[in-house]
């Protein structure tokens, strides 16, 4: 593993939460994802399951875990099953975890191997009345290849046909949305390191630079603080910086072009996600600094509008309401659009046309039922732009923030987002 280790405490915590949801004399099993294959005999970095690294820490392929809080021997109540180390793992793989490295991780004191794995299950399974099976259960996901969860439900259903059987994803949805301190500290890591990439790239874009040399600025400050992308990085300029998912990097950055990125790093699996947009000669137009001042007032409005017990939808609705008078003033829509508005389709979509923002966590876009009321705990992108194709700009912002009792906290409220701060830095 890259970063540094984390206290098994987190893990522990975590557990002991899904436990108090899991129903009487149930049994939950996660198991890690694929390494998933590209061309010829070459695979893709192996990425951690989620919900395993939440309940355990472990990031180890072919890892499985099994969870029964009610077994009638308490070594039963948590197990973890590994690959076993041989020579030939060592030689062409490198270390994998023994049973004491994975229990330092876990805090999970019966660790066994994964040749154990189905006589024990099948014990436990008969001793248990129902199952929670894990899946993909997010709303906005494509579920095109079979997962290792996939075939391990249909195994189950084929050799315990007579079990109930029950979505964890629904418990871990509930559980995830809102972060503990521990995870808080781990996003805060990984804000750290993408506000160094960020104050990094100010000193470094100039006109003549590449897209592409700006992502490696932005890689090497990453990787050197045992950071990495959280997700693949939009470093956009000019008309580029109107397309949403922008993955080309590869044109030149001129003079009077704005320079929008989506970058952040990830660290520990917790991902931050930040935007920025600046000037690529330092200093904004008049026009671009009004359009720039606009989403900035939206920006901070709608941080301040993520209370405790406010539904997404709402609270989005509110960014769209302020959207509309900021347009109003920039003259890019007219009173009477507004007017005539459908409430379902704003008049702000024709400059705005995405979300306001998003859960974040082990996911970019993490886990959460969007008609569940914001909770204390919950931590959110906020993420307003305006598009304008026809005068060759674009500009969007974005804060990660936590939602608390005493009012949203800006937990990126250190990375210069103003725009005299950022032309003060860039002309340095």
């Amino acid at each position: 593993m890259r970063h540094k280790p984390i206290k098994s405490k987190l893990f522990v915590l975590n557990r002991q939460r899904l436990a108090e949801q899991m129903t009487p004399n149930s049994l939950a099993v996660v198991n890690a994802n694929d390494v998933l294959p590209t061309n010829a005999d070459g695979t893709l970095p192996m990425q951690p399951n989620a919900d395993l690294f939440y309940l355990s820490g472990i990031e180890q392929e072919e890892s499985v875990l099994l969870l029964f809080p009610d077994a009638a021997e308490e070594k039963h109540r948590e197990i973890l099953f590994l690959r076993q180390p041989n020579e030939h793992l060592q030689i062409w793989e490198g270390h994998k975890h023994t049973k004491a490295d994975a229990q330092k991780i876990s805090g999970i004191k019966n660790v066994q191997w994964l040749s154990e794995f189905q006589v024990m299950f099948r014990s436990l399974m008969c001793e248990a009345e129902s199952a929670y099976l894990n899946s993909n259960e997010y709303k906005r996901a494509k579920v095109e290849v079979e997962t290792r969860d996939a075939r391990f439900i249909r195994q189950c259903r084929k050799d315990f046909p007579l079990h109930t059987y029950r979505r964890l994803a629904l418990l871990l949805h509930q559980l995830r949305v809102v972060k503990t301190d521990l995870e808080i500290e781990l996003l805060k890591e990984a804000i750290d390191i993408t506000a160094k990439g960020f104050r990094r790239v100010l000193r470094f874009v100039k006109p003549g630079v590449t897209e592409y040399e700006i992502e490696a600025e932005l890689a090497r400050e990453y990787i050197k603080r045992r950071g990495k992308f959280a997700y693949p990085p939009i470093v956009a300029t000019g008309k580029n910086n109107c397309i949403l998912h922008y993955l080309q990097n590869d044109q030149i950055c001129r003079k009077g072009q704005l320079l929008l990125m989506d970058v952040a790093s990830s660290y520990a699996n917790y991902n931050a996600d930040l935007t920025r947009t600046i000037p690529v000669s330092g200093k904004f137009s008049r026009r671009q600094k009004r359009v720039y001042n606009a989403v900035l007032r939206v920006l901070r409005a709608s941080i301040n509008n993520a209370t405790v017990g406010k539904l997404h939808r709402d609270w989005t609705k509110e960014a769209q309401s302020h959207m509309n008078e900021e347009l109003l003033k920039l003259g890019l829509l007219k009173p009477g659009q507004v007017k005539r508005q459908d409430p379902d389709k704003p008049a702000c979509r024709k400059y705005f046309m995405h979300g306001l923002g998003h859960p974040l966590g082990l996911d970019v876009h993490d886990v959460g039922d969007a008609n569940v009321p914001f909770a204390p705990g919950t931590v959110l992108t906020v993420e307003p732009g305006i598009y304008l194709p026809d005068e060759g700009f674009g500009i969007r912002l974005e804060d990660d923030i936590v939602v608390t009792e005493d009012g949203p906290i800006n937990l990126m409220a250190k990375i210069p987002i103003e725009a005299d701060e950022i032309e003060s830095m860039m002309n340095r």
